[in-house]
């Protein structure tokens, strides 16, 4: 089922290459650009050609998910791209550079007993998005400057949702076989 787009959506003016956005990424499905107002130290954003208002709008069925397993991927491929320095830190161990705490839930001052990830991949939901057009944010962590964490706080159904258990809830139930 085709979405209309609005006349006045950035997202869709950026996709149509009406404005004078760096692309880093475009493929028959998705198109990629920075982040205006970048939250780490690279702050990309995968949106899809078809303009989606949000996460809200998408359905447990195949070419949803497969939209949002294919932003997740481009997302992925242009952060060890351009941020080839990002990996998992296990217990214990330091981003160096800055001398904080990377924990798997945005940031901390403090460690604690998670893994430590330098990368965050989600999609903010209503009424906390900025845009309404469905928009993937990859980032390069550490935020800059840190407060800038607390945008990325998961708030259960109103906050940020990492783009893994976005994958889970969309994941097509099996199609169960009837025997006649």
């Amino acid at each position: 089922m085709a979405r209309e787009e609005p006349a006045s959506c950035i997202f869709c003016q950026i996709a149509s290459k009406s404005t004078s956005t760096t692309i880093l990424h475009s493929d028959e499905k998705v198109i990629a650009f920075q982040d205006i107002s970048p939250s780490a130290v690279r702050h990309y954003l995968v949106i899809p050609f078809e303009h989606i208002p949000s996460v809200k709008d998408l359905q447990r069925r195949t070419e949803d998910y497969s939209l949002v397993s294919h932003m997740l991927e481009v997302g992925q491929m242009l952060l060890h791209r351009d941020a080839p320095q990002i990996k998992q830190y296990r217990i214990g161990e330091r981003f160096l550079k800055i001398g904080t705490w990377i924990t798997s839930g945005g940031c901390s001052s403090r460690p604690n007993k998670t893994l430590y990830f330098l990368d965050r991949f989600g999609f903010h939901q209503p009424p906390l998005n900025s845009v309404n057009h469905l928009h993937l944010h990859c980032m390069a962590l550490p935020y800059t400057p840190r407060w800038k964490c607390v945008k990325y706080l998961s708030l259960g159904s109103l906050g940020f949702i990492e783009a893994e258990k976005l994958l889970e809830k969309l994941k097509p139930a099996p199609a169960v076989i009837s025997k006649v």
